[in-house]
């Protein structure tokens, strides 16, 4: 998981955690390429619709939250590449007691929608979309009749190309003719693979796939990988699958089939990872560091090429100010800072 997507599923972890006590909670998705002061208009009207709010506690939870949008949205002079989401509301667990917070996200993907929303938690279901599995795997089944070539972005199958060949069935004819059918049909099937061949890599090497799935009813397909493919493209394969279709169905049939696969390469990728990190800490060459306080230095003094840290990590780090001016850092759970 990366950098950017790891922050966005902590963030999103954390304010699933948030419950208000009454419909005080606000979200606001501002969708990329969209203009902010259209949002900083849509949120003065809601500021002046909220002053009707029966319940004083709430109205006034409610404007503080706004007002608090409001001012934050003046840090930006304009819209981020990828749009904003923003979160902003009475976090207290405590009846009486307001806590006015706010969270911004700046997405690893673009926002899509624009949206106002005030409830009882926070609307997250945007969020939650865009951490859902977005890697890229390509799709390919084949046949002496036809190929068909597909990429598979998150769940969704975006067929790329359908190749139909002219290589004639199999004749009952003996003798002379047989042979020299047999010939020219053999030449017609190379000419066709040598097609695909060329699609193959063409339309595989236009995005950047984390792995190819391969499929076909009959020998055809490993015929294909060890003749007519480069071996920097045979290094994609992460599995080869027999199947009945290979037309656009077939893809799915593929995609079906091969869901073990598909968890396998996540798993192994990691694995690999986690290998190279415990070998070097084997070696005890100091190119491994260990522990919260090892692994912060190394990246303070930019020492540190890949950095694994769990998913399941719930702490960070805060800052502790005396009134004497004293002042120490402190690695804390999520939760527990104060």
């Amino acid at each position: 998981m990366k950098e950017r997507e790891y922050k966005l599923k902590k963030i999103v972890e954390e304010l699933k955690e948030k419950k208000g006590r009454h419909t005080e909670l606000i979200s606001v998705y501002v969708p990329a390429g969209f203009n902010l002061n259209e949002i900083g208009t849509l949120i003065a009207q809601e500021i002046s619709l909220t002053q009707n709010v029966k319940s004083k506690t709430v109205r006034k939870n409610v404007i503080s939250a706004l007002t608090k949008i409001q001012q934050y949205l003046k840090l930006y002079k304009k819209t981020p590449p990828n749009g904003l989401a923003m979160f902003c509301g009475n976090v207290s667990e405590n009846e009486g007691n307001a806590d006015i917070r706010i969270w911004s996200v700046e997405p690893p993907n673009p926002i899509k929608i624009k949206l106002y929303w005030c409830d009882q938690k926070f609307e997250l279901e945007p969020l939650e979309e865009m951490m859902k599995e977005k890697d890229v795997y390509g799709l390919f089944v084949v046949d002496k009749r036809e190929a068909n070539f597909g990429i598979l972005r998150g769940k969704k199958i975006i067929p790329k190309q359908s190749l139909e060949s002219i290589v004639p069935g199999k004749t009952k004819a003996g003798g002379q003719s047989s042979a020299r059918f047999g010939r020219v049909r053999e030449g017609m099937l190379n000419d066709f693979l040598k097609e695909v061949g060329e699609n193959f890599r063409r339309i595989f090497s236009e995005e950047d796939i984390k792995g190819i799935l391969v499929g076909g009813p009959g020998p055809i397909k490993e015929k294909f990988i060890e003749k007519y493919i480069p071996e920097d493209m045979k290094k994609k394969i992460i599995g080869v699958k027999d199947i009945g279709y290979t037309n656009e169905y077939g893809l799915e049939e593929l995609l079906n089939r091969s869901q073990d696969l598909l968890e396998e390469a996540e798993i192994s990728k990691e694995k690999e990872i986690c290998k190279k990190f415990f070998d070097e800490l084997k070696k005890d060459t100091g190119k491994a560091a260990y522990g919260v306080k090892e692994v912060v230095k190394a990246l303070k003094l930019g020492a540190a090429e890949t950095v694994l840290i769990s998913e399941g990590l719930n702490w960070k780090e805060c800052e502790y100010i005396c009134e004497c001016g004293y002042g120490e850092k402190r690695f804390v759970k999520i939760g527990e800072e104060k």
